[in-house]
């Protein structure tokens, strides 16, 4: 069996994939990936709208890798609609990178889960195969760190050199024309961020767990001993 700082660490370690796992997940089932402004410029130049007036034409867009929404507001006041990537924005798009990100972090999941699965494994028994231990677990967050970061590398891509809010905001758009004044990455993003950055942080903890702690060693009572004289006596 493990001694106890063995088992807290790798116990630690489970968490922390628990964490990246549930960080993923969350940010592929939520919407806000990417929010930004968008103009409805055909709006604005049909009523030639001046500097003051250009707010009444300026809404909202947000979206994930599967949804999302935005606030058209071309003149006509706020009008809300759906967005669905899937299955007919994502042929806009540059549909091969969109679902390679969303199999980098399914991937990511897997790797994860194996090494959550290796961390129990090591907080309950003695690996006799160095796979199993430390220098697996070292492996399989590797990975998992490595496809996250893949994916969030493959995202930002998308943003920047396919204009990924630009083709969203005027999917289906046949009269007006919208163009994008600013875009953030939200907080689906950044939890991306932050489950690869787990998997560092595992490293650090199984490293930690190859520390050998000292041992505390109670002193025995000394038993008394018998002398000639106290026989004598």
């Amino acid at each position: 069996m493990p001694g106890i700082w063995k088992k807290i660490t790798f116990s630690l370690a489970s968490v922390l994939s628990i964490v990246s796992i549930v960080l993923i997940v969350v940010a592929l089932s939520t919407e806000k990936w990417v929010t930004g402004k968008i103009l409805c410029k055909t709006g604005a130049e049909l009523v030639n709208a001046s500097d003051p007036e250009l707010v009444k034409f300026i809404g909202d867009i947000y979206f994930g890798l599967f949804q999302g929404g935005k606030i058209r507001k071309c003149g006509l006041g706020s009008r809300r609609s759906k967005i669905y990537i899937f299955p007919k924005l994502v042929r806009r798009l540059n549909g091969g990178l969109h679902v390679i990100i969303i199999f980098f972090l399914f991937t990511a999941i897997g790797f994860a889960s194996v090494s959550l699965a290796f961390c129990i494994y090591n907080a309950r028994k003695i690996p006799y195969q160095s796979i199993k231990g430390p220098p697996g677990l070292y492996l399989w967050n590797f990975i998992a760190g490595l496809f996250g970061v893949f994916a969030i590398v493959c995202f930002i891509a998308a943003m920047k050199h396919h204009r990924l809010t630009e083709r969203v905001a005027n999917f289906r758009e046949e009269i007006f024309q919208f163009i994008v004044l600013e875009e953030d990455y939200d907080f689906s993003f950044w939890l991306c961020v932050a489950s690869a950055a787990t998997h560092g942080a595992n490293f650090i903890i199984v490293t930690m767990s190859k520390i050998h702690l000292p041992k505390i060693q109670t002193k025995k009572p000394e038993e008394p001993t018998a002398t000639a004289d106290d026989l004598l006596y």
